[in-house]
């Protein structure tokens, strides 16, 4: 038999487009934070008074408009990631895309209670058209051992766009009043999708010319493939019969609930407890996704680096970290500004580290059969059910206990979430798919 060349005896190649795809998809997905963490700037103005120019919601009826969204967005996640092992990603994204931009501008002309919940609602199910696409295109390309690293990378994206949401949407709401915080990054949303239509490729154009390390040429490589043969339901009894995704699935349920708790809940929080305008206290929050953006990428780095593959440790580490600083939030906002600057960095890191593992590399690796996008879906619908209960929560605890006791159940939260990755400490990607 004919030995196989040295340079087919090497580790696979990189694809040819692969910095372009990666950097688009870092764009596109991170451009729906603009159209979702924006809430996060309008919720000041939703609870000020009338005469001051806002609704005079109380912040359980907020909570209503914030769950709205977590509930549709976990069923359009379910649903989703189905769809996505189906139809092209890159259509799905662009309809996710433009209709977000649609539904905030909407939101912006409404007053009645209801309406909010409904549109914002809407806007759940339009934001779930978001990740799941991309976890299908990420898997298409890229083969488990490098998966930790790029989905990180990608990670990365939606933290710095988040940077931009506040600074933009916080000024914008200071500007223009609640409604400028939606209908400013409408615009850039719509722009975004332009710009995902025209570079974002499905597939990388070589993927039959790969060779394995073996030295036999093979599209294998790239990993489980997602198999367009199996049926919805047949990728769907795959899924919600695998005890590893409901595990990872009610670790992000309570990870969320948290992390909710400072992205929906905490500009306004600072901007009450340090008497500060919103724009300015945006300024200061948008401090949490710059230490988010290092540990997205440090996370994903360090499960490759150091455990071999496995998630879960460095799951596990971060979460329990972040119930400890949780803990003490509350008072340092109150006492020290520049301490309060430091702990968001930290926090920002503790939340997303695990986040992003949580929220695509983990299921991609644990999912059966290639079904990557139907796990990452039904992690994601379990995740947002989570994070819709802690927006209940922490609604009605404000109006009954205050801050401190709020953000002390958040502190609980990532303690549960921590012990629930824990028991996957040892899970590594699965061997036959």
């Amino acid at each position: 038999m004919t030995s196989p060349s040295p340079a087919l005896q090497q580790t696979p190649r990189p694809h040819h487009g692969e910095n372009t795809l990666l950097w688009t998809i870092w764009f596109a997905y991170g451009a729906f934070y603009f159209c979702r963490t924006n809430m996060s700037a309008a919720v000041p103005g939703l609870k000020e008074s009338v005469d001051a120019g806002g609704l005079g919601l109380t912040a359980t009826q907020v909570s209503y408009i914030l769950g709205a969204t977590k509930i549709s967005y976990a069923v359009g996640q379910l649903l989703n990631g189905q769809l996505s092992e189906r139809f092209s990603p890159r259509k799905l994204l662009a309809i996710g895309m433009l209709g977000t931009a649609v539904l905030n501008v909407l939101f912006g002309f409404g007053t009645a209670l209801y309406f909010l919940i409904f549109i914002w609602a809407c806007n759940g199910y339009s934001q779930s058209l978001g990740w799941t696409p991309c976890v299908r295109v990420l898997v298409n390309w890229f083969p488990v051992h490098r998966r930790g690293k790029v989905i990180g990378f990608i990670g990365t994206g939606y933290q710095a766009t988040a940077v931009a949401t506040f600074l933009v949407s916080g000024y914008a709401a200071q500007m223009y009043g609640w409604r400028g915080a939606l209908w400013v990054p409408a615009g850039i949303m719509a722009v975004a999708a332009v710009v995902m239509l025209v570079f974002l490729r499905e597939h990388p154009p070589d993927r039959d010319k790969v060779a394995d390390p073996d030295g036999t040429l093979s599209a294998a490589t790239i990993g489980p493939r997602n198999d367009p043969r199996h049926s919805v339901l047949e990728n769907f009894l795959l899924t919600i019969s695998n005890p590893a995704l409901w595990l990872l699935g009610v670790s992000l349920g309570l990870l969320n609930a948290c992390r909710y708790g400072f992205l929906d809940w905490g500009l306004t929080h600072l901007k009450e407890v340090q008497e500060t305008g919103v724009g300015i206290a945006a300024l200061k929050y948008a401090v949490l996704p710059l230490g988010a953006v290092a540990g997205s990428y440090v996370a994903g780095w360090a499960s490759d680096r150091f455990f071999g593959s496995r998630r879960a440790p460095v799951t596990c580490l971060l979460l329990v970290a972040l119930a400890l600083l949780s803990l003490t939030y509350d008072y340092v906002a109150r006492t020290s500004m520049p301490a309060t600057i430091v702990l968001l960095v930290c926090i920002g890191f503790c939340i997303y580290g695990p986040q992003v593992l949580l929220v695509g590399t983990a299921p991609a690796d644990l999912a059966r059969r290639g079904t990557s996008a139907a796990a990452a879906g039904f992690v994601n619908c379990l995740g947002y059910a989570g994070a819709a209960g802690g927006d209940y929560f922490t609604g009605r605890t404000l109006d009954a206990y205050g801050w401190e006791r709020a953000i002390f159940i958040w502190a609980a939260w990532a303690l549960g979430a921590a012990v629930a990755a824990g028991l996957l400490w040892n899970a590594t990607a699965e061997k036959d798919k």
